[in-house]
């Protein structure tokens, strides 16, 4: 037991650990150190993918066992693993990126606190703060942030297509995550959510996105292979990134110096960001 709440005994705590974007490299000391002081380690990697990460050095880094849980056992199973250890020991959950950016770990950490199981998040690398950094365009210009789920669907849903819209009308730029389903084997590439876009901006009629748009197109952030491409969606739409994890952004009202970070940096052309000037 470790402490009290609301004049009940707290009996476990369960830790957040964020691992950043890439690999096993990303995990903070922080991280280390309270993995190292764990009693069970789980992990899940469905809601993203780490491309570069090997769970054997993860596993020789932390002097841990980790235990790999599929989506399943998270959401609608956790009593059965994370929570049931979590009640009278120390246990951390392991995952991609920043660990409260996913909402189903949100609901999680809120069932064990309505179990009176202390919970702490440890920080890690975000896509959403990295591709402005990366990119050069300025953090605070990003509107709502976007998903176009892995589908065979030929067009973007309405919810995704309003929401760019309603960026782009205010001059904001817009991150689009691009979902893979590592259960399912399969994901949205940048090509594929580019026609997806364009044929959703067909069907509306309002030319949102057309072929000469300029849009930056992210793969692997943080890899030694990241690839870090911007141009029309016409070019984009034919251009190979890749394996996934990939991103795009489709820019809203520039700055000048985003305009130069946009054509040193990502290598747009000048003729594609000069008239998007604010």
């Amino acid at each position: 037991m470790v402490g009290r709440k609301q004049g009940s005994w707290v009996m476990g705590e369960l830790i957040f650990v964020g691992l950043g974007l890439s690999d096993e490299l990303g995990l903070s000391l922080r991280g280390l150190e309270e993995l190292k002081a764990c009693d069970r380690v789980f992990a899940e990697f469905y809601t993203s993918l780490m491309p570069g990460l090997n769970l054997q050095n993860l596993t020789r880094t932390i002097a841990r066992r980790v235990e790999v849980l599929s989506r399943a056992e998270v959401e609608e199973h956790p009593d059965e693993n994370i929570l049931s250890a979590a009640r009278s020991g120390k246990v951390a959950l392991l995952v991609a990126g920043d660990p409260m950016v996913a909402t189903t770990h949100v609901d999680l950490r809120l069932r064990a606190q309505r179990l009176g199981i202390r919970t702490r998040i440890i920080h890690g690398a975000s896509v959403g703060s990295a591709a402005a950094g990366i990119t050069g365009l300025q953090s605070y210009k990003f509107g709502r942030t976007v998903t176009i789920p892995a589908s065979t669907a030929d067009v973007v849903p309405e919810s995704v297509y309003s929401a760019l819209r309603v960026n782009l009308e205010v001059g904001l730029h817009s991150l689009i995550l691009l979902e893979v389903d590592v259960e399912g084997e399969r994901g949205a590439t940048i090509p594929q959510a580019v026609q997806r876009l364009l044929a959703s901006s067909r069907r509306s009629k309002d030319g949102l996105i057309r072929a000469e748009t300029l849009l930056v197109g992210l793969a692997r952030v943080e890899a030694p292979d990241m690839i870090l491409r911007a141009g029309t969606a016409a070019e984009l739409a034919n251009c190979d990134f890749g394996g996934p994890p990939h991103y795009l952004i489709l820019p809203g009202k520039l700055h000048f110096v985003e305009v130069e970070a946009l054509v040193e940096l990502c290598g747009a052309r000048k003729d594609l960001v000069n008239p998007r000037v604010d």
